[in-house]
């Protein structure tokens, strides 16, 4: 499993925005260089971003991007629905079929009959699902917000080390 790239600019440029919220809006070209990515690509992530209601475009000469929303409003999985999408991660090839049946018959089972399906879904669809479900509450409970406090506090310990 990888996130794509465009996910990491995605962060990234949240990270900077949020970090540059005194000044209000970061242009393109600020955004694009700061990750060393390409304007009309950045754009397109930003316009996902916009449209999701994650960040705002300021329009004029003086325009860029702002944060629609407080930093520790955006968690991480937040981001990455918005680029990646929102489907599930594993879909089950076998959910109609009678296999986790057979492999129970297979393993030499006590039952004089064959079980009957109970319903369920797929038994390993179960565990992709659940593994699923504790990674994307590991992301909504991590915010820009946090990330932003984790560098400010290694800014500190970095400067009293000095």
């Amino acid at each position: 499993m990888q996130y794509s790239k465009s996910t990491d600019y995605a962060l990234h440029a949240l990270l900077h925005l949020a970090i540059s919220e005194r000044r209000q809006n970061v242009g393109i070209k600020e955004l694009s260089a700061s990750l060393g990515v390409s304007e009309s690509y950045l754009s397109k992530i930003m316009s996902k971003l916009r449209q999701d209601g994650i960040v705002r475009a300021v329009p004029g000469v003086n325009g860029g991007y702002e944060l629609a929303r407080q930093a520790d409003q955006i968690s991480f999985l937040d981001v990455i629905q918005v680029i990646e999408g929102r489907q599930h991660m594993f879909e089950c090839s076998n959910s109609k079929s009678k296999q986790h049946q057979f492999l129970a018959e297979e393993e030499g089972g006590e039952l004089d009959e064959p079980c009957p399906p109970k319903g369920n879904g797929c038994l390993v669809e179960q565990v992709m699902i659940g593994a699923e479900q504790h990674l994307h509450q590991y992301l909504s409970d991590h915010t820009i917000q946090n990330i932003v406090d984790k560098a400010n506090k290694q800014c500190i310990q970095d400067h009293n080390k000095k």
